[in-house]
């Protein structure tokens, strides 16, 4: 089938299944396209709570799926390509994680929102890149911390709090992996472009950001500024959202820096429209998890929105 076809075949199923496809911002542009809802993974999963469809197709990465499931347990939750993994959740295995827990018992553990069910399972409350400042600065100072997996989230945060927070030692490979001088030498040739990036980037990179914030935050300070070129460290994806909103201004990557071809996430680009089709019209593949592990999981993720809405960060 054409593209077009897919497409077409794609809306029938999803009208004749009730079902609601998700797309991450991360997504290919034609999969965004398609989408009931964009956003991120916390948004997504709670856009699917809201809703009454008996079917969730989370375009997005593993662990994001996990976590629609995990907030609508009762709903069947599908994944066009089940090896769209996420190389930050792949850097903290739960077992070793487990282990490393266990070394630090006077400590809570605080897990980004990127990762898998076990680690999730394992932490006393989640955040989101979004919410992660807030949420640390309300913990009693005394309180001794480990923040998993993404240690430059954790760094970022531990910068801006000046907290001492116990970090777990991994990383998102495509933040990870931008520099700070490609960003500068771009800065050179649109010096009037202010940068912004996400926080899973490197110290070095945040150190040279005009502005650091999660993708909701980044879109929301370009679409209130008055500049009209934005260096942008992030994923790629993200653009096709970017000049939707801001069709009249103009965004610069890092694969603008021929030295540099590191802000594509190959997981996220595993799912394709023909993966789309095939996934709504087999209902497969699916997430599953035990009803145990579902509700390990859940709590944290509660306590995150529960104290969220106390802090005014959600209404």
């Amino acid at each position: 089938m054409t593209n077009e076809q897919l497409k077409q075949e794609i809306l029938r199923l999803k009208r004749e299944k009730n079902a609601v496809i998700l797309g991450h911002y991360y997504q290919r542009h034609e999969i965004q396209e398609l989408s009931d809802y964009v956003g991120d993974s916390l948004a997504l999963a709670q856009k699917a709570q809201q809703s009454d469809n008996d079917i969730i197709v989370f375009c997005g990465v593993h662990f994001m799926a996990e976590t629609a499931k995990i907030l609508n347990p009762s709903r069947k939750v599908l994944l066009p390509d089940m090896e769209a993994s996420c190389s930050l959740a792949e850097s903290c295995p739960a077992d070793d994680f487990a282990a490393f827990k266990a070394q630090h018992p006077d400590h809570m553990v605080i897990s980004y929102i990127n990762c898998s069910a076990d680690i999730k399972a394992l932490s006393d409350l989640i955040c989101t890149s979004g919410n992660a400042e807030k949420l640390v600065r309300s913990l009693p100072e005394d309180q001794k911390i480990i923040f998993a997996p993404d240690k430059n989230l954790g760094s970022y945060i531990n910068q801006v709090t000046g907290r001492q927070m116990l970090l777990w030692d991994g990383v998102c490979m495509v933040h990870d992996a931008m520099q700070a001088e490609a960003i500068l030498k771009l800065k050179a040739e649109h010096p009037d472009a202010p940068v912004v990036a996400h926080p899973e980037c490197n110290a070095a990179l945040l150190a040279v950001a005009d502005f650091v914030g999660s993708t909701k935050a980044m879109l929301t300070y370009i679409e209130r500024s008055t500049a009209r070129q934005f260096i942008v460290a992030t994923e790629t994806g993200i653009l096709f959202e970017m000049q939707r909103m801001n069709p009249d201004k103009q965004f610069i990557t890092l694969r603008d820096d021929k030295s540099c071809a590191c802000d594509d996430c190959s997981y996220m680009k595993l799912n394709t429209l023909e993966k789309l089709y095939r996934c709504l019209r087999d209902e497969q593949p699916e997430i599953l998890m035990s009803a145990q592990m579902i509700e390990a999981a859940r709590r944290p993720i509660v306590r995150m929105l529960d104290l969220s809405r106390q802090l005014g960060i959600i209404k």
